[in-house]
This record gives C-alpha cells, sequence and structure tokens, in this order.
C-alpha cells in the first residue's frame, strides 16, 4: 500500500505533463510567412516599377530650372513622362540602377533575414539558437566582407552581361555607356540578391566552397530551386533575362519611334520580367505551402480516426 501511495502523485504528475504538452505532429509552426512575404513583395515590386518610370523623368539632372521662363510671369508646362524618359537613355538608365541598387540591397537583406528565422526554427536544441543569436554580435565584419563580396559579384556580373549582350547583337562601339548601364542594371536585378545570401561561388575544394558552387550551379545552371527563398531568387532572374531579350525585338522594327531607342526596350523588358517573376514566384510558393499545410492536416486527422 505504501508503494502504491507513492506513485500516485507521479503518475498524476506524469499524465498532467502530458496532457500540457503539445502532440508533436501537431505543432506546426508556420514556416511561410504568407502576409508578410506578400506585402513585401508587393513594396519591393511597386517601388521597382516606381525607380523605373518616375524616378528616371524626375530626376534633378532634367534641369528642373528650365521648365521654368523668369522672364514670363507664368510657368510653361511640364513636359510629357515619355519625353523625359527617352530624351536621354543613358541617364535613364543610369537613374533605374541607381533606384535598383538601393531596392535590391533591402530585398537581399530581407531574404537573408528570412533564410535565418528558417535555420533558427529548424533548430531543435534551444541552446543552439541562444548560442547563434549572441554569435550575432560578432557578424560587424562579416557584414563589410559579404557587402564587398556582393558588390565584387555584382561588377563581375555586369562584365558577363556586357559581353553576352555584344554577342548577342548590340552595337560594340556606338552606345558602349548605354550598353554596360543595361548590363549593369540585369547584375543587380539577377547576381546581387544571390551572391549577397548565398556568397560567392569559391573554387576550393573545402565543403563550404563546394556546397555553394554546387547551389549556384543548381540555382541557376539547372534552374531547380527547392524553397521558397530559392524560387524568390531564381523565378525574377529568369524573368529579368527572358524580359529583356524580349525587349530587343521592337528595336529593329522600323516604327522610329523615340521610345526605340536603345537601350530602353530591353532594359524596361527586364524590370517588367522581374517584377512577373517575383510575382509568379509567390503564387507558386504559396500554392505549395498551402498544399503541404491541406496535406498535413489531412495526415493528422487520420492519425486521430485511427486512434479512436
Amino acid at each position: 500500500m505504501p508503494a502504491r501511495k507513492g506513485k500516485g502523485p507521479e503518475t498524476k504528475k506524469s499524465t498532467a505533463r502530458a496532457q500540457a504538452a503539445p502532440p508533436a505532429t501537431e505543432s506546426s509552426e508556420p514556416t511561410f510567412p504568407f502576409a508578410r512575404y506578400t506585402s513585401v513583395v508587393g513594396v519591393h515590386t511597386s517601388l521597382l516599377a516606381f525607380s523605373a518610370l518616375i524616378l528616371p523623368a524626375s530626376s534633378p539632372s532634367l534641369n528642373i530650372f528650365a521648365r521654368w521662363d523668369f522672364s514670363s510671369s507664368e510657368p510653361k508646362p511640364h513636359r510629357d513622362i515619355m519625353h523625359a524618359l527617352t530624351e536621354n537613355p543613358a541617364r535613364t538608365v543610369a537613374w533605374m540602377c541607381a533606384g535598383a541598387i538601393v531596392l535590391q540591397g533591402w530585398w537581399a537583406s530581407w531574404i537573408k533575414k528570412w533564410a535565418g528565422e528558417l535555420q533558427a526554427a529548424g533548430k531543435a536544441d534551444s541552446t543552439e539558437v541562444t548560442q547563434k543569436k549572441l554569435e550575432r554580435k560578432g557578424r560587424n565584419t562579416e557584414d563589410i566582407t559579404a557587402f564587398a563580396q556582393t558588390a565584387a559579384m555584382t561588377l563581375a556580373g555586369s562584365a558577363v552581361f556586357y559581353a553576352m549582350t555584344i554577342l548577342f547583337g548590340a552595337p560594340l562601339l556606338s552606345h558602349p555607356l548605354q550598353t554596360y548601364a543595361m548590363s549593369l542594371l540585369l547584375s543587380v536585378l539577377t547576381v546581387l540578391p544571390p551572391a549577397y545570401i548565398f556568397g560567392p561561388p569559391y573554387l576550393g575544394s573545402d565543403s563550404p566552397s563546394l556546397v555553394s558552387r554546387l547551389t549556384w550551379i543548381r540555382l541557376f545552371a539547372e534552374l531547380s530551386p527547392r524553397t521558397s527563398i530559392e524560387r524568390a531568387l531564381v523565378y525574377p532572374a529568369i524573368g529579368a533575362v527572358t524580359g529583356a531579350w524580349l525587349g530587343a525585338i521592337p528595336i529593329g522594327l522600323d516604327w522610329e519611334r523615340p521610345w526605340q531607342a536603345w537601350p530602353l526596350t530591353p532594359t524596361y523588358g527586364a524590370v517588367g520580367g522581374y517584377i512577373a517573376g517575383s510575382l509568379v514566384a509567390l503564387v507558386v510558393s504559396a500554392t505549395l505551402e498551402l498544399a503541404q499545410v491541406d496535406v498535413t492536416h489531412e495526415a493528422q486527422k487520420a492519425g486521430k480516426s485511427k486512434r479512436s
């Protein structure tokens, strides 16, 4: 009898703990921030469109004093936005590059933060998570190194895009500034975010270099993204390159319109393709995540029915 009295409280405590602890199968922590991802993609794509259409047309280099005739008391009417964008294609693309650098840097930082949150959520040991948080204090040097590597990788990518553009028929000697500005914009759109998140593809034989190199090959050579983060990087890059290629088609038409000046149509095609790729990545990732949640719930219901 005394032994039974000793086991009674322990049995009650263990039963209470079992009831208080949630089942392992029902701890479905959301790994896909649908609302936050949707809002960030909306802001990012809207600002990209703004930097492509409004920023070049309202840049200070347009000489705002030319809009006013100080010999007269009445101001002159504002110039048309199409005229402002096509008046100097090199200036227009340069302002588009400036806006894209800022926006892509912010976008890459948000994606890297999201990737870090997913890695922290995947760790079951809380001590490892705490240690990772403490290690963030000493990351200033690593961030500076990452920024420098990203800048070098972006410039190298612009050189590669410049050579590819020349090989595809761009003018070699007549418009070098315009061609390089478009190449830099393509590199900022496609190379900057993955370079900041994954780092450059090192050629070393150690494990980190091998993983980084294979990741770049899988994403941008095999075009096989596996996660939502990878789709957010690969789909817009594909859209930007495809849009730039399709945007070169109107230049060959003999319409002699100002907007056919090199390289306006490929540049705007790249921005439009990037925005379309971002939206496609959002839709695909959300659809796959919702399908995975539905499959998980169905499995949980089947398990409960079997237990009952």
